[in-house]
């Protein structure tokens, strides 16, 4: 059987585009008392963006942190948080940020017509109710967060993401101008997520034309941000995150992206510099790839952290490799259905000893 899967299905793209976020969300406004929800990246407080809101009256600003990776526990305390400032629900969910914010506002929107904990939906189509409307507008570009149907959580016992085709945005807001000004280490790391995302949907064996033709784009965009000098490089970086998430969508990522969930389960790595991190001990699973990413750290100057697991116990690295191990559909798409012959846990042990 092949996969009838939903995308986003509407979006607009364009330099300024973010200045008709207001007429977008117009029609969601069909009642007197109708409130969106703006769930705001808090690096924006009391900067020029957040004074940009559409917001109108009876609109409620959510800030958000993300300093850490979003935690099941936050989702629901931020679903309690809207629930008591008004009992009807939010016409609808506005995510405005990077991946983290993106994925806290569709596990918010998710929440809000599902009863329990995020916790509880971790997993593949658990999810049995669909969302509130969700929007989202990308300050940062590489994650593919603004396409996926996955919101990735670490929950009590693992990371894993809330993945079903409720969780894709209904609108998605492209404008290349609020990448402006970006850390660039923070650049370099979210832009090689999808990177990443391309190289592990290529070589994988789920591979198909759909896939290919999306995941050669994206890395051919990614190849011109991050290996040439284009003064278009924003716009080309936030197309280049748009089909690599267009490729992993009827694909799957890999082995690097299964090895940075166990960073951040254990270490609270955040996912773009966890993926960095992972990508370059994996020169025997992706030498072409591997190869191209450190010449990109060379270009811009990237010191990746090192001997991050150097003081941990065998008990943490232990539950390292468990969560990495647990992630099947990567490691299938990596290594065919016989994965298991290959990789080993002392193999997952002795890569994250190496780093």
């Amino acid at each position: 059987m092949y996969r009838n899967f939903k995308i986003v299905p509407q979006i607009v793209f364009g330099r300024g585009c973010f200045n008709q976020l207001g007429d977008i969300l117009k029609p969601r406004r069909t009642a007197s008392d109708a409130y969106m929800v703006f769930v705001l990246d808090d690096v924006f407080k009391g900067r020029p963006l957040e004074g940009r809101l559409p917001m109108e009256k009876g609109d409620m600003l959510l800030p958000v942190n993300v300093d850490d990776e979003p935690k099941t526990g936050y989702i629901d305390q931020l679903v309690a948080q809207i629930q008591a400032s008004c009992p009807r629900k939010p016409a609808g969910v506005i995510g405005i940020g990077g991946g983290a914010t993106m994925d806290i506002a569709k596990a918010v929107s998710l929440m809000l017509n599902n009863p329990g904990s995020a916790a509880d939906y971790q997993g593949w189509d658990l999810i049995k109710n669909p969302a509130v409307y969700h929007a989202a507008v990308p300050t940062l570009a590489g994650t593919g967060a603004e396409i996926s149907r996955t919101t990735v959580l670490t929950g009590p016992v693992k990371k894993l993401g809330i993945n079903s085709d409720f969780t894709l945005f209904d609108q998605i807001v492209l404008d290349p101008e609020l990448l402006a000004g970006v850390p660039k280490d923070q650049w370099f790391y979210t832009g090689m997520d999808c990177y990443i995302h391309d190289v592990e949907s290529l070589n994988g064996t789920y591979l198909n034309e759909f896939s290919r033709a999306y995941g050669e784009k994206s890395l051919e965009l990614c190849r011109q941000v991050f290996l040439e000098d284009r003064a278009d490089k924003d716009d080309k970086l936030m197309m280049a995150s748009y089909f690599g998430g267009m490729s992993i969508a009827y694909s799957q990522v890999g082995a690097c992206h299964a090895l940075s969930y166990g960073l951040s389960f254990v270490l609270g790595v955040h996912h773009g510099i966890g993926c960095c991190i992972a990508f370059d001990y994996l020169e025997e699973v992706y030498p072409e790839g591997v190869k191209e990413f450190r010449r990109m750290m060379e270009k811009h100057d990237i010191r990746l952290p090192r001997n991050l697991t150097a003081k941990l116990d065998e008990a943490a690295m232990d539950t390292m490799a468990n969560v990495a191990l647990g992630l099947v559909p990567l490691w299938e798409n990596c290594f065919g259905k016989d994965w298991q012959r290959v990789v080993t846990k002392e193999w997952v042990l002795e890569l994250y000893r190496r780093m």
